[in-house]
């Protein structure tokens, strides 16, 4: 059973840091597609960033040179660093996992920017 669990997230102030995780369980792990997605309240999910299995990654343009998606293999684990964050930045991040047409989430985890 496919199971992807998330922390990390939290309250932080316009200009800081965060670095969520996202930890896989019951998968080949190195052998898909990881990306990170983000929720805010009224609006759709969209995905902010993914990695290929050999590291290739891929980003929204929103988040682009302020945050960075990297995986480690060994611990069947993909992180979300993010810096100078935005009160846009607040949304509820979820990790995906799709393994031939199926989808996998976690439980999402709460990121608020603000003052």
């Amino acid at each position: 059973q496919v199971q992807l669990v998330e922390s990390g997230g939290g309250l932080v102030q316009p200009g800081g840091s965060l670095k969520l995780s996202c930890a896989a369980s019951g998968v080949i792990f190195s052998s898909h597609i990881m990306g990170w997605y983000r929720q805010a309240p009224g609006k759709q999910r969209y995905m902010v960033a993914d990695i290929t299995g050999v590291g290739v990654t891929n980003y929204a343009e929103s988040v682009k040179g302020r945050f960075t998606i990297s995986r480690d293999n060994a611990k069947k684990t993909v992180y979300l660093q993010m810096n100078s964050l935005k009160p846009d930045d607040t949304a509820v991040y979820t990790c995906n996992l799709i393994i031939g047409s199926t989808n996998y989430w976690g439980q999402g985890t709460q990121v608020t920017v603000s003052s």
